[in-house]
């Protein structure tokens, strides 16, 4: 059995489908069968029940699952400690959201690799949460803290929120809000506090326009769609926007920086790291 062929297994298992499973591990979709075959070949095994909606774990499958794991984790620490080097060489891999990758990692980024061009950093910006522990990302950004206790974190800065309009949309005052229209965060992150803050403040405003991306809420404000809570950041940067003042802010996020706690000593990290905090501070 080749480590290899687990991985190709790991894939398959959490993607769900041979083309999925292809593309996350850079091979083709014919190659990935072929291989899967000969694993279950060879274990005497079949590992998958193929349906019409993808492949789905047998018993057996679910025993190799759990073994495979742990033989991931081992060799992923390999990785990690064998990373470490002195030299500010290699690559980078760092995720965030969309908004704050885009207007306040990037030129703090762009200015990392002029000052070091022996390294390539890689900016994923993504509403999924990307794994330290597999090396999916280096380092991550996001608005509220790490629970994996291999994480080593720290709170990189508070971002302040305003409430903004399109031009020309004159004075608006708290009250319920009616004959308004809402630019916000969609159904499936009805949660955020910004949202919450906003339906508070104008329970009547019809929300007319919904997206999961900042930059789309905030053109979406500037075309006329509707007054939308944006992080600071960003608004303040979109032409034409303007603040508009309730009497009351819209809470702040706090926004936390972590990397699995194996990759403390890779140098490169570790100016990446200082160079960012040093900026955001």
């Amino acid at each position: 059995m080749e480590w290899s062929d687990l991985r190709l297994f790991l894939a398959i298992a959490r993607s769900g489908t041979l083309g999925a499973a292809a593309r996350k591990l850079g091979l083709t979709q014919p190659t990935m069968g072929r291989r899967l075959r000969a694993l279950e070949l060879a274990l005497g095994q079949t590992l998958f029940q193929r349906t019409q909606d993808g492949f789905v774990l047998t018993d057996e499958g679910q025993a190799v699952l759990v073994r495979a794991e742990r033989m991931e984790e081992e060799a992923l620490a390999v990785e990690r400690a064998l990373a470490g080097g002195a030299q500010l060489q290699g690559q980078l891999r760092v995720t965030a959201s969309d908004w704050f990758g885009a207007h306040v990692l990037t030129p703090i980024l762009a200015g990392f690799v002029q000052l070091h061009p022996g390294v390539t950093v890689e900016l994923v910006t993504d509403q999924r949460r990307l794994s330290l522990a597999r090396r999916e990302a280096d380092l991550a950004f996001r608005i509220t803290p790490f629970e994996e206790p291999e994480i080593v974190q720290r709170k990189a800065l508070r971002v302040d929120y305003a409430l903004y309009g399109p031009p020309g949309i004159g004075k608006v005052q708290r009250g319920d809000g009616r004959g308004l229209s809402l630019v916000t965060m969609d159904a499936a992150l009805g949660s955020f506090p910004d949202l919450t803050w906003l339906l508070h403040m104008l329970p009547q405003a019809r929300i007319a326009f919904r997206s999961n991306n900042r930059d789309v809420q905030a053109q979406a404000c500037r075309a006329g769609a509707g007054v939308a809570v944006l992080p600071r950041p960003l608004g303040d940067h979109v032409p034409g926007l303007q603040i508009i003042d309730l009497g009351e802010a819209p809470p702040g996020r706090d926004v936390w920086v972590g990397y699995h706690r194996d990759l403390k000593r890779l140098a490169r990290l570790r100016a990446l790291l200082d160079h960012t905090l040093q900026r955001l501070g």
